[in-house]
């Protein structure tokens, strides 16, 4: 895969599509730019959609942590994907965020309001941030050490792919039938996580609880005037919908849109429906809209 110069390190990326239309996807956390990939192919033409990995993960580099995890801050990852996109020559362009992506978009539409036009958020973690306490952390670090475990927490990730009974605690999750090409790709992005640096792996927890503590992006969430379509799966067990409600009612041109039967990863469950509210909300746009 092509990597771009981002400041210190380089990023892995990748693109679907050619057009005057530029949307550019970042991540969640533990994922990678081929999150989108069973969707892209859906997308409309006239779109041209680029994935960007984090420092961390994917096919980017993999700078050791700092020991208060700094150097993968939500601020950082917004610095890496805003000097990819000069390197890019991505001048003006629109944003797809999945989960963490979310409030990492957040800072780089506050850092560049002008750069950036809509903003599709699937499950976003919000300017709020989320707080993740000790426990949660060493979650975390027994996941760095067993694909089991990383393999059931995953599954909570996309929940309407796999039979109900088997997500109970102590039960291997198992695939509803007829998804043969969904777990291979699930199965593929699992293994992805294990060359996930910690950085990200224990980084991401503590550096949202620290966007959570601070309060920095909720005060400013009003600041962000770009239109915003926001999905939320109603399976959806990460992301409190308390929050991205609070985004909606904050920022000037959001709407939240909750979705029956899904969970966490509507672009993993079902990349059909994912790729038509994508091309609902991008396709037939000016390549330079103002607003």
């Amino acid at each position: 895969m092509p990597r771009v110069q981002a400041g210190e390190v380089q990023l892995g990326w990748r693109e679907w599509g050619r057009g005057d239309i530029t949307v550019v996807f970042i991540h969640g956390n533990l994922a990678s730019k081929d999150w989108i990939e069973l969707a892209a192919p859906l997308f409309p033409s006239g779109l041209r959609v680029v994935g960007i990995d984090w420092r961390g993960c994917g096919d980017s580099d993999r700078p050791e942590p700092a020991p208060d995890y700094a150097n993968y801050s939500m601020k950082q990852h917004a610095e890496d994907m805003l000097a990819a996109l000069d390197t890019l020559n991505i001048a003006y362009c629109h944003l797809a965020t999945h989960s963490t992506g979310g409030i990492i978009a957040a800072r780089m539409l506050l850092m560049q309001p002008q750069r950036f036009g809509r903003v599709f958020a699937l499950d976003p973690v919000t300017p709020l941030g989320m707080a993740f306490d000790a426990d949660q952390i060493g979650l975390f670090r027994a996941m760095m050490a067993s694909k089991e475990l990383t393999r059931s927490v995953m599954a909570t990730a996309a929940s309407s792919l796999f039979v109900p009974e088997s997500m109970a605690p102590n039960m291997i999750p198992r695939f509803r039938p007829g998804l043969e090409d969904i777990e291979v790709f699930f199965d593929r992005i699992v293994e992805q996580t294990f060359g996930v640096s910690e950085g990200v792996w224990i980084g991401t927890p503590v550096n949202l609880t620290r966007e959570r503590q601070s309060r920095e992006l909720e005060r400013r969430m009003a600041e962000i005037r770009h239109p915003h379509l926001v999905l939320w799966g109603e399976r959806d067990g990460w992301i409190p919908l308390a929050d991205l409600r609070a985004m909606a009612e904050a920022m000037p041109d959001c709407r939240l849109v909750i979705v029956p039967g899904i969970g966490h990863s509507m672009n993993l469950e079902l990349p059909a429906l994912y790729a038509g509210y994508f091309g609902a909300w991008f396709g037939g746009l000016a390549a330079y809209p103002s607003f």
